[in-house]
């Protein structure tokens, strides 16, 4: 099976040797259970550094596929340019983190209760070293997180001083900023650090990011609509879990709601806008303060981020005209119309998936189980029913079925985060998990900056003997 999988990768000029070490280097830990994941990671990365250079070795000068105009044009959709270790996107099967699909996740990773959802901090070890943790080492990512989660004085005063209708992503983007003065990767650089060393310094200023941002996401939230009356952390809680809790949020459904949203938005491989933002600013060695800001503000835009919000704010404008538990014909004339004024429906369809996204039926199962009757759920239980049907008669849509953003805006209402404004930062805090992973790794392989070439309009009518400048 593993030696199919080499080939299937084109890594077949590696030899047995080398899948063999392949393959070992993503399975458990054996008998000697280490709860230090920056060991765990500098017993890995060798190996991985070897791997690398036998794949370049071996296939650096093969062909990846053929580059189209309309690739080229249309925002580079499809064109294998990058290496992204943590996470890979198939159009029929959806998002597989480390190779685990998110049910494999929900079984396989250690939870806050019994039978729950996974805690996020047993993902980020999967993330960063390609191997599922026990409860004990996602135990010992909780101690690591908040023993670093501590903020400075003068992140408050950043945030204080910016107006008080500055939209949560803004103040995210500051916040983050603020934080970077205590960049350890910086002063590592300025003092000379070999590149080797790279990687200690960016996992040093990643673990310190992710640590804190929950802090920084519920000041956020309590200063701009909570008056500014902040919640202190809970040092008995587990890192999403604190997220809910210092927003003013105690249910435990919603805790593990909080778990689940913070689990399956982390990562979606590299092409994505924040994913591939922060791998390029990342590449330049600017540290993880400031590639990660430069994601969220990627991850701030309509066509990204804050696409949860446009699908929320479609459902509202329904249930007002429609009421709040339409019949499927109403919802289905409602559906035709929207698409007959020129517009989309909101949450449905996906530049890569070709099926239900997993993250949707992920949140639609726990609604199931939390929150079976609410009637906003019913209402986007329909459209799951409706919609695909509507937009496949067009002819039009090459994926008809439900993306993450669908679903997760209606867990959030039902328990009284109705605050659509705020729904972004909470998917930034989760994206941190995947995209500074891959940054340590791609220090640790030594990744080089990011330089794609790019063409004019005039050189590809030369090139191709079409348009005004064929002729000149």
């Amino acid at each position: 099976m593993l030696a199919a999988a080499v080939s299937k990768l084109g890594l077949t000029g590696l030899g047995v040797q080398a899948i063999s070490a392949v393959g070992n280097s993503i399975r458990h830990f054996s008998s000697t259970e280490n709860t230090d994941l920056k060991q765990a990671l500098r017993e890995l990365i060798p190996a991985q550094q070897e791997r690398l250079k036998a794949l370049k070795k071996a296939n650096g000068a093969k062909s990846l596929g053929e580059v189209t105009v309309d690739m080229a044009i249309g925002g580079m959709r499809g064109i294998p340019g990058m290496l992204w270790e943590t996470s890979l996107l198939d159009p029929e099967e959806g998002i597989r983190f480390r190779g685990l699909s998110i049910p494999e996740l929900q079984e396989k990773l250690p939870a806050a209760v019994p039978g729950g959802q996974p805690i996020p901090e047993g993902l980020l070890w999967l993330l960063l070293t390609g191997q599922v943790p026990t409860a004990s080492q996602a135990a010992a990512v909780t101690e690591e997180l908040r023993a670093r989660s501590n903020v400075p004085l003068h992140l408050r005063k950043v945030l204080d001083a910016l107006p008080a209708e500055a939209h949560p992503m803004t103040q995210l983007s500051m916040g983050v900023m603020a934080l970077q003065s205590g960049s350890r990767f910086q002063s590592a650089y300025a003092r000379g650090v070999h590149k080797s060393r790279y990687w200690e310094y960016v996992y040093e200023d990643s673990m310190d990011l992710i640590a804190k941002l929950p802090q920084l996401a519920a000041t956020i939230y309590r200063r701009t609509y909570r008056r500014g009356e902040y919640i202190p952390p809970s040092y008995n809680l587990d890192w999403a879990a604190n997220l809910a809790h210092m927003m003013g949020y105690e249910d435990p459904g919603c805790l593990e709601m909080m778990r689940m949203y913070q689990t399956i938005h982390s990562d979606h491989e590299g092409g994505n806008v924040s994913a591939h933002t922060t791998h390029l600013v990342g590449s330049a060695l600017s540290d993880p303060y400031l590639s990660f800001a430069a994601g969220m503000n990627g991850l701030a835009g309509p066509l990204h981020g804050l696409a949860n919000q446009e699908v929320l704010r479609w459902l509202k404008d329904l249930v007002a005209k429609l009421g709040p538990t339409p019949d499927k014909e109403a919802v289905r004339k409602y559906v035709e119309d929207t698409l007959a004024s020129g517009k989309v429906v909101p949450g449905y369809g996906h530049a890569v998936l070709r099926k239900t996204d997993p993250r949707y039926t992920c949140q639609r199962e726990f609604a199931l189980k939390y929150m079976p009757d609410y009637p906003l759920f019913k209402l986007v239980a329909d459209l799951y029913e409706v919609v695909p049907e509507v937009l496949g008669k067009t002819g039009k849509i090459k994926n008809p079925w439900p993306n993450v953003d669908a679903h997760s805006g209606v867990l959030l209402q039902y328990y009284g985060i109705t605050e659509e404004n705020f729904y972004t930062v909470l998917f930034g805090v989760s994206r941190a998990l995947g995209v500074l992973s891959q940054g340590v790794w791609s220090r640790a392989l030594g990744l080089p900056i990011e330089r794609p070439k790019s063409m004019t309009m005039s050189q590809l009518e030369k090139r191709f003997g079409t348009g005004p400048a064929a002729s000149s």
